[in-house]
């Protein structure tokens, strides 16, 4: 989902949890980054019967420290910006930007079911 720059990653997560709780009946659990604590856990939980799992770097942690599930966002956001296009804002709108992730999204999809397969015997 992408939103204008004016609006917070908080109130955008209502509206796409809501969407893909409608859309995805089985799933009951979502991993968040910390910045997605508070209101929005309960929100999950007691609305659209969700659990919330936020994935917090522990203050003792010095430098670069892998979290867990976070990697996974990570390595995603890093194929998307091998699409030029993404890298920097060029698009006009929020509509043209969210095709554009879609696009790179289905790229990279196509590219992996298009690798061959090593044989099993």
């Amino acid at each position: 989902m992408v939103t204008a720059a004016d609006i917070g990653d908080r109130a955008a997560a209502h509206v796409l949890l809501a969407q893909v709780a409608a859309a995805h009946h089985r799933l009951a659990l979502v991993w968040a980054d910390g910045g997605y604590t508070g209101s929005l856990v309960e929100y999950g939980l007691t609305v659209l019967a969700l659990v919330l799992a936020i994935v917090k770097r522990s203050d003792d942690m010095r430098g670069f420290v892998v979290l867990p599930k976070r990697w996974i966002v990570e390595r995603f956001f890093a194929h998307l910006m091998r699409s030029r296009r993404l890298v920097r804002d060029f698009e006009g709108s929020t509509g043209s930007a969210e095709a554009m992730v879609y696009w790179s999204a289905t790229m990279l999809m196509t590219r992996r079911l298009a690798r061959p397969r090593p044989s099993r015997a």
